[in-house]
């Protein structure tokens, strides 16, 4: 503070103004330029028959 106890016209920070590279995040998951839901929701899988093939793809996909 100077003699007179008038405040400094700065009273808060600022951060600087910073642009940062940003990546364009990897897909995780289905291949949708492999996999075809039109023609995977056309086989019409009951719910057992969907659990087992989702586990038999699964296994491939890990190589187990």
């Amino acid at each position: 503070m100077n003699a007179k106890g008038k405040k400094s016209k700065i009273d808060k920070a600022e951060e600087p103004a910073v642009n940062y590279e940003v990546s364009k995040p990897e897909q995780q998951g289905i291949d949708h330029a492999t996999f075809d839901f039109d023609a995977e929701f056309a086989n019409g899988y009951t719910p057992e028959e969907a659990k087992a093939e989702s586990i038999r793809r699964i296994r491939e996909w890990w190589g187990k």
